[in-house]
């Protein structure tokens, strides 16, 4: 037994060596980010400012791009093209439209983390560790300073939400979505491109009470559309069509879910009594550490559905769902819903579920401010 605990000791030992490793090496790629935003800020607002005061025009952009080129081959990401980048980079951000978003919707004072201590189990040995602070916070710049909320993602995905969004407001969603998901380029272009913006946060009527109560973070969580383009589903489909085209396309169909998902098992059997039933999809939510059952409808949402998936989930808590593991979590997923309809269904349901709808082509939606406030609200406050 002796030995046990000794053994237990010393892996915990190494797993807290393991934590500062980890945590040391984050901090070194936020400050390699951080000094390439810098960079771009500076280089940026040099430019600009010639270009403004009419002291240089395009050809002088080409000169300099062929310039560092021949002096210093060893500096690369200069061409004329990302040199412009650069300056858009500094005329948006510094504008005095995005900054009053900014104090719109993120009116605090950003925190450096703070030095914590983790004691040693046997020497007592205090070792300083950073430690994220609880809420992130925001500083308003300075004139001619960049905005602290830059650092939250890369110069990658800045360019991306520049050139393909059209308001401050949408620009300060991507940044914040980016950095709460930890999405690369290409993944941040499909949420653009899928209107993550306006489908994220929509009416809280198509989730359950008992979702909300359980999981209040589930409305910057989960989205209420699904664009499933890549499918290219004809417009009459059969729910086998649908569930086959998902299991095919499954790396493409969690990246428009969210990356904490994990896909476990199609028609998922539950064996009950003397029957057995098939939950279509079902996922695990590392986040939420929670099992997540998807049902696929071909037709509109009917309220029958709802108790379908309420049986799936009491089985899946009874006789699958893990001690250590959250209550398990409903979706049905169907091409039409009627929100009166929907928010009927949902007053009185206790259960974790929620009602989403998948589009087989792009829609243009358009969402009100206050969505806005809400996701920044939920990304202020997150653990």
């Amino acid at each position: 037994m002796k030995n046990n605990n000794i053994a237990i000791s010393i892996e915990q030992q190494f797993g807290e060596i393991i934590d500062i490793i980890l945590q040391h090496k984050t901090n070194a790629s936020r400050a390699v980010n951080e000094e390439l935003l810098l960079t771009a800020w500076h280089v940026g607002g040099y430019v600009s400012a010639k270009l403004k005061n009419e002291e240089w025009g395009s050809r002088v952009v080409t000169q300099l791009s062929e310039y560092i080129r021949s002096q210093r081959p060893d500096i690369k990401g200069y061409s004329k093209r990302s040199i412009y980048n650069m300056v858009m980079f500094y005329d948006v951000y510094s504008s005095e439209t995005f900054i009053a978003t900014i104090r719109q919707y993120l009116n605090t004072e950003f925190v450096q983390p703070k030095t914590a201590q983790i004691e040693a189990s046997d020497h007592k040995q205090k070792v300083p560790v950073i430690v994220q602070p609880k809420t992130a916070q925001f500083v308003q710049p300075a004139v001619g300073q960049m905005p602290k909320i830059l650092e939250l993602t890369t110069l990658t995905n800045h360019i991306e939400i520049l050139c393909r969004c059209k308001s401050d407001e949408e620009r300060l969603f991507y940044i914040l979505y980016a950095n709460k998901e930890h999405l690369v380029k290409r993944e941040l272009q499909r949420c653009i491109s899928n209107q993550t913006y306006t489908g994220l946060l929509g009416n809280k009527d198509n989730m359950s009470k008992g979702l909300l109560e359980t999981y209040p973070n589930a409305p910057v969580m989960f989205k209420d559309t699904l664009f499933v383009d890549f499918l290219n589903l004809p417009k009459k489909h059969s729910e086998t069509k649908l569930r086959n085209g998902l299991i095919e396309h499954m790396k493409q169909f969690i990246l428009e879910l969210g990356k904490d998902f994990i896909f476990m098992d199609q028609e998922y059997r539950l064996n009950i009594g003397a029957s057995t039933f098939k939950a279509d999809l079902l996922f695990f939510h590392r986040g939420l550490q929670a099992l997540v059952a998807v049902e696929l409808k071909k037709t509109k949402f009917h309220p029958r559905d709802l108790g379908q998936l309420e049986f799936y989930l009491e089985a899946l808590d009874r006789d699958v769902k893990r001690s250590n593991e959250n209550p398990s979590i409903g979706i049905i997923l169907c091409p039409e819903a009627d929100r009166v309809v929907v928010e009927y269904a949902m007053s009185r349901s206790m259960s974790p579920t929620m009602i989403a709808e998948y589009k087989r082509i792009l829609i243009p939606q358009e969402r009100m401010q206050q969505q806005l406030n809400e996701f920044c609200n939920l990304f202020l406050n997150k653990d």
